[in-house]
């Protein structure tokens, strides 16, 4: 009974001694002052809100992101197809120069007069006759024509013996329009021939208005009820090109063209092929400006014309001179007809200071007519060239 109660006592104490010793662990095992740290959790982590619901809780104040419109809104609108130029119709060809009169009269009255102020005179002494050949010099005749010229005036008013203004005027037409030549052909070939059209190359330096004179070529043309297609084979101007898109737009002409620097004579090959394709009656074709003392410049100018002939014929070469270069523009022309064999001229800038002499002195060198004149900037102020028109326009 002893020992049994001894043993009883004895576990109890045990126990008891066992618990203490793990309650004070436990305890010295936490710092003061601090919690107990919490039990790790292992179930799924709630998903982090919504960046703007983040902001908001931590009290910042933030604008909702801009929502991306729907795509046809945010697409920028397709650009505007170009509205058409409104094509235009020109005047025909017929009475152009006579519409043209007053201009010209304007801008050569102090020539005519003057000459009509010197054979009035009641005395024609060698002075008198002298001042007439250098205004006629002067005037750009050319020293051979103003020869010729005074020394038939001397002879016909010393015989006639006549100072009547009106009489005098007369004498000085006649031999003005004998040196311009009445009976000449100026007509400028735009006829097709069977199936294939009419050809004109146009030709000529920089700055004689080359290209705008193709342009207004083309206003004659189609005035007279021809369809026409321009080729720009001016291929190292960087504007030509454009400048003659403009001018064919405005008639609906339309323009072969190739980019900057492209051949040529390939061009103007293509340009013969549309037209052939399309059955228009006139292909112009416009060549580059050659400066006439480049040798090499100049045979390729011939090139063009040799491929145009593979596909047609060459109807006319037209050469575009400036009215107002005078001397310079005669070298121009007799180089350029070495080369292209020039079948008329197209006289620019007649009007201003231009001194319309040279169309005798050209005509007279060259044996090549003057066909058409140029009498201003307006679109239409391209002109057949009439010698009778041209004379009553400068003696008033």
């Amino acid at each position: 009974m002893d020992i049994t109660l001894l043993v009883s006592i004895i576990v109890v104490v045990a126990l008891l001694a066992v618990g203490g010793f793990f309650l004070v662990r436990t305890r010295s095992s936490v710092e003061p002052g601090k919690e107990e740290t919490k039990p790790e959790v292992t179930q799924e982590p709630k998903a982090a809100p919504p960046q703007e619901d983040r902001e908001r809780e931590e009290g910042a104040v933030s604008t909702p992101p801009a929502h991306a419109p729907p795509a046809e809104d945010t697409a920028a609108p397709a650009p505007a197809e170009p509205a058409a130029p409104e094509i235009e119709t020109p005047p025909p060809s017929a009475g152009r120069m006579v519409r043209l009169r007053a201009r010209l009269a304007r801008s050569q009255s102090s020539f005519g007069q003057g000459l009509l102020t010197l054979l009035s005179a009641k005395t024609l002494d060698e002075d008198t006759w002298e001042e007439i050949e250098d205004t006629l010099i002067t005037a750009d005749i050319g020293v051979t024509s103003a020869t010729q010229i005074v020394e038939n005036l001397r002879t016909r008013v010393k015989v006639l013996g006549t100072r009547d203004t009106e009489e005098v005027r007369g004498l000085l037409r006649d031999e003005l329009l004998k040196q311009l030549g009445t009976d000449t052909d100026r007509v400028v070939r735009t006829e097709p021939h069977g199936d294939r059209p009419a050809v004109i190359m146009i030709v000529g330096v920089n700055g004689t208005g080359k290209t705008t004179t193709t342009g207004k070529l083309a206003r004659v043309l189609v005035g007279d009820g021809r369809s026409v297609v321009l080729g720009a084979a001016d291929t190292f101007r960087a504007a030509a090109s454009e400048q003659l898109q403009t001018w064919g737009s405005r008639v609906g002409a339309p323009v072969v063209r190739k980019d900057e620097g492209a051949d040529p004579a390939s061009v103007a090959f293509d340009a013969v092929a549309r037209g052939i394709e399309d059955g228009a009656d006139t292909v112009i074709i416009d060549t580059a400006g050659r400066l006439h003392t480049k040798t090499g410049l100049m045979d390729e100018l011939g090139k063009v014309k040799r491929v145009v002939e593979k596909k047609s014929q060459v109807d006319e070469v037209l050469l575009v001179l400036d009215a107002t270069t005078g001397q310079n523009g005669l070298r121009q022309a007799r180089v350029f007809a070495e080369v292209v064999n020039v079948t008329g001229i197209a006289l620019t800038k007649l009007d201003g200071t231009a001194k319309g002499g040279i169309i005798v002195q050209v005509q007279r060198e060259l044996g090549v007519p003057v066909k058409l004149v140029g009498l201003g900037e307006g679109p239409d102020d391209l002109a057949p060239f009439d010698p009778e028109v041209f004379v009553d326009a400068i003696l008033g």
